[in-house]
């Protein structure tokens, strides 16, 4: 297989001039179902690389996509305006999401994201239901302040806050406590947002996204992680609460799952055993007898 730099690449630019590099791997069936991958706060799309590499082994094609502002996304992070949830929900994944019915015509859509692109691939869903076939998200739960453990609802709350009062001052986040890399300002004053209220309103949209996601009817699998503190399962539980509508199906990842690497990053070293379970879900919504729903 080619390394990632090589792989078949796609341009997206959307109507405010940013573009992005769609990279794929394309299945050679072309009506096999197509999974987008979107990426965690501050992470590249290559660091999905393995997930990619597995989900293609599974009989899939796989396309990668970096959020606005990181990776090979232009222009750079604080080199153009600022942005928010609005842009990468109503802006960005719109334009790439039109790329892919064009790459792949006829082909079954299926998004999969990791924390902040899960949330991302829930809200674009919730509103653009036609669009897509289904929705699996790793690590991705709300970050209301209640929905931690009462033992961490002090540490949540100011934290999270901290981060959305600096990013307002500072016009970006520049990275550290709990966020590994810079990350736009108007990213981490929603997120802040949501966080104090528990409700998803981004800056400059006009959509009721709360209520989108309560009629949310696509199969939906929200999968949670044991070791994970930053998504932990108290807060994918309540996210998955927030979809009473959807066919939803939970997978809390522990020992006996069969994946060693359990906390919010390196689960990524065992998309060997994550990525057939997941693509035998959205194929044909089956559950692998070998792992632990």
């Amino acid at each position: 297989m080619p390394d990632f730099s090589e792989l078949e690449s796609l341009i997206v630019t959307t109507g405010d001039g940013t573009s992005f590099v769609v990279r794929l791997l394309p299945d050679a069936d072309p009506k096999a179902p197509v999974v987008l991958l979107l990426p965690a706060m501050a992470l590249k799309a290559k660091f999905y690389f393995p997930l990619a590499r597995a989900l293609r082994a599974a009989g899939l094609s796989v396309a990668t996509c970096d959020l606005r502002g990181q990776g090979e996304s232009k222009p750079a992070l604080r080199e153009g305006p600022d942005f928010g949830y609005r842009e990468l929900i109503e802006v960005d994944l719109p334009a790439v999401v039109r790329a892919l019915r064009e790459r792949f015509p006829g082909a079954a859509l299926h998004l999969f994201g990791h924390s902040l692109g899960g949330q991302v691939a829930l809200l674009y869903s919730a509103a653009n239901p036609d669009e897509v076939a289904s929705v699996t998200t790793i690590g991705t739960g709300t970050v209301f302040w209640r929905a931690f453990g009462p033992r961490r609802w002090i540490e949540a709350l100011w934290k999270i806050q901290w981060i959305g009062l600096t990013a307002k001052v500072k016009g970006y986040w520049p990275g550290g406590v709990l966020i590994p890399g810079a990350m736009a300002g108007g990213v981490m004053i929603d997120w802040a947002r949501h966080s104090r209220t528990s409700r998803y309103s981004p800056r400059g949209s006009q959509r009721d996204y709360n209520r989108l996601l309560r009629e949310l009817r696509l199969p939906v699998l929200l999968i949670s992680l044991d070791e994970d503190t930053l998504g932990p399962k108290s807060n994918v539980d309540f996210l998955a609460r927030r979809l009473p509508s959807a066919r939803l199906k939970s997978w809390h990842i522990q020992e006996d799952s069969g994946v060693a690497h359990r906390d919010h990053f390196a689960w990524v070293q065992d998309s060997a055993v994550i990525a057939p379970a997941v693509a035998a879900w959205l194929t044909g919504g089956q559950w692998p007898a070998r792992t632990t729903p």
